[in-house]
């Protein structure tokens, strides 16, 4: 994988899909907890960031060992202080949106940081655009006066972003997707973007969905049941999919699984090539009768299988080889990472992170990395572009809960935790307990430094998204009150 792009992170597949009129008012005015389906099959943005990650390009799957750069990993992060701070919301914000909710202090939903630009995205969708070498907002993304944005995507292969909207104007009922290189952006020419995917109906539950690792976009017109497939380097229409009887469609790298409605006792599926839509294999999925399906998924050459109270099943599509992991081991998660550069993947259950292989085994539970908010956003996650480093927002290890703190009360305050996905160890952590940790000092004159008004508890306090700037070495958070703040060293 190229180094000199950022990279992905969590963001490698991203399904946004048009919600009802109301999901999107409530989410503007008083912000429905996601952007609609994130996290609930019923709400509207991402059914999936939750369910997988890649790197940019494939490797071969790697030998699960720690790796060089987890080892010097503490050492990266040594001394990281709170270096800035910006403020999504000023007097401006009257002027360059016409919409009253946007102007409301929301929290921040969502950090992507390219080519030393940070865009930050608000629950009410105001986004704004901040320049990390003079730390001044360069714009709002807000193009239009009647604009929600719902979503981010960096697209590297041409250096640009992504929006994803929503408008007023026709009711806040589809989709509207946009692109804008990054050099436009930081030059505050966002009139020279340009719309995609015009000629696609992205009216709920229709939905539009990036994926990093295969390099296509997938999109889904409800009216006419259609599933089309674009290039993610140039938006060339590559190829559709129209079957009323398509349930859900599942990207893995170089695949698509298609997942029809499911009989009375299975569930009948198929393998297409994700390159031109060519079927590669055709197959029925044997079901128990009564039980509610929680999820099939495909990962290479593995379907992974699971109803409500039973064993999950790993099953080889090429032989049929069948291994099951007891229920009692394996519950079913409220999200999924998959690691393709390590033939691993996580799971997210009631705050906990494990890592499993396709074997059904347990390979790495983690020892300090309890998440803090219980319905696993994945804004709040990153995970490096080598995939050996988990960095979440976290709660305070039980030890400093036990003590009680300061006064024998716990403040609503958690911490940055850096953890090492092969060995479960915390190799590093941003804490307010941290007597080292400050505000990093002004160099007189220097006026290219923000004004921070937070303390460092402050800053740690209700992160509701967090990036990774592996280029830079920096750590970028958004909190409830709208606010961002860069960590560095």
């Amino acid at each position: 994988m190229e180094h000199h792009h950022h990279k992905p992170g969590l963001r490698v597949r991203l399904r946004i899909t048009a919600a009802r009129r109301r999901a999107w008012l409530s989410a503007g005015l008083q912000s429905a907890c996601r952007k609609p389906p994130r996290r609930d099959p019923s709400d509207s943005v991402h059914k999936v960031a939750r369910r997988e990650i890649g790197g940019g390009h494939r490797r071969p799957p790697r030998p699960a060992a720690p790796s060089s750069s987890a080892f010097s990993c503490p050492e990266k992060f040594r001394n990281f202080q709170l270096q800035e701070e910006y403020d999504t919301y000023d007097d401006e914000v009257h002027f360059l949106v016409q919409l009253p909710f946007l102007w409301s202090r929301t929290k921040i939903i969502e950090i992507v940081a390219a080519k030393d630009v940070i865009f930050a995205l608000a629950q009410s969708g105001l986004c704004g655009a901040f320049n990390r070498a003079t730390n001044k907002r360069i714009c709002y993304l807000n193009i239009s006066p009647d604009e929600v944005i719902r979503s981010l995507f960096y697209n590297k292969n041409n250096e640009s972003l992504i929006t994803v909207s929503v408008y007023e104007s026709d009711r806040f009922s589809s989709l509207k997707c946009r692109t804008t290189p990054i050099e436009y952006i930081r030059r505050g020419q966002l009139n020279d973007g340009f719309p995609l995917f015009e000629t696609e109906s992205l009216k709920y539950p229709g939905f539009v969905e990036f994926d990093d690792v295969n390099g296509k976009v997938l999109t889904f017109s409800a009216q006419d049941s259609t599933y089309k497939v674009f290039d993610l380097k140039n938006y060339n229409f590559l190829y559709s999919i129209c079957d009323k009887n398509i349930q859900e469609i599942k990207i893995s790298p170089g695949i698509m699984l298609v997942i029809y409605q499911k009989s009375a006792n299975h569930v009948p599926l198929k393998i297409l090539s994700i390159e031109d839509g060519t079927p590669l294999k055709t197959f029925t999925q044997l079901l128990h009768r009564s039980r509610k399906v929680d999820f099939i998924e495909q990962f290479n050459e593995k379907l992974l299988v699971k109803q409500d109270k039973e064993n999950l099943q790993i099953i080889d599509v090429r032989n049929s080889n069948l291994i099951e992991v007891n229920k009692t081991e394996f519950m079913t998660p409220s999200a999924f990472i998959f690691l393709y550069e390590n033939n691993l993947f996580l799971t997210f259950c009631n705050r906990t992170v494990a890592a499993w292989n396709f074997r059904g085994e347990l390979v790495t539970s983690f020892d300090d990395h309890e998440l803090w908010h219980s319905n696993c956003n994945t804004n709040n996650i990153y995970i490096t572009a080598d995939q050996d480093l988990i960095i979440s927002y976290c709660k305070a290890s039980k030890e400093v809960r036990d003590s009680g703190g300061c006064e024998g009360i716990v403040p609503p305050t958690g911490s940055i935790n850096m953890s090492n996905i092969f060995t479960g160890k915390c190799v590093a952590k941003i804490s307010p307990l941290d007597p080292t940790l400050t505000i990093a000092p002004r160099k007189r004159g220097d006026s290219s430094r923000s004004t921070i008004r937070s303390t460092v508890s402050d800053a740690l306090e209700d992160i509701t998204a967090l990036f990774y700037d592996e280029d830079r070495n920096e750590i970028y958070t958004g909190n409830s009150k709208g606010l961002v703040h860069v960590w560095s060293n």
